[in-house]
């Protein structure tokens, strides 16, 4: 495999690896630092009004906390979703995760089908053996032919 370049993979020895993940701007330990100032903030504004009279202000407030603590949450739980492609040896494995839950397939690479053909913009689709799996869902659809024609180069490279 050497001589061989690649735009969206790693390459390590024999190893061949596509990570493929989901484009968060902020990690979950600091979307939840985040909602705990959000907490504090809300509640510390609402505790002030509540003292002076307004006292709808508070039920107001925990219901504005609870709808953004359950936003958040659903944010986070699907953060770090993501594709992991790796090509070692005889062997094309494949591992979706979506919200912590993981798919994986493994396919013998000499049989291993890879669609769309250049110019398509729909999801890459690795297919062999009765079964097939769909890549390409964290990637700009423009740049989903290209990372479909390097698969294809890096399965038929050994």
């Amino acid at each position: 495999m050497t001589g061989l370049v690649f735009r969206f993979a790693t390459v390590s020895g024999q190893r061949i690896d596509w990570r493929l993940v989901r484009n968060c701007s902020v990690t979950p330990t600091q979307l939840g630092w985040m909602y705990l100032s959000l907490c504090v903030v809300s509640l510390g504004i609402a505790t002030f009004f509540w003292k002076l009279g307004a006292h709808l202000v508070m039920p107001f407030a925990w219901l504005e906390i609870v709808a953004v603590g359950i936003a958040f949450a659903m944010y986070g739980r699907h953060a770090a979703d993501g594709e992991r492609i790796s090509l070692q040896g005889s062997r094309l494995v494949v591992e979706l995760e979506t919200a912590g839950r993981l798919e994986r397939a493994e396919f013998d690479r000499s049989r291993v089908r890879v669609e769309p053909k250049t110019g398509d913009h729909s999801l890459i689709t690795l297919s062999a053996q009765g079964r097939s799996v769909e890549v390409g869902r964290y990637m700009r659809p423009e740049l989903r032919p290209a990372l479909a024609s390097e698969i294809r180069m890096a399965l038929r490279a050994a």
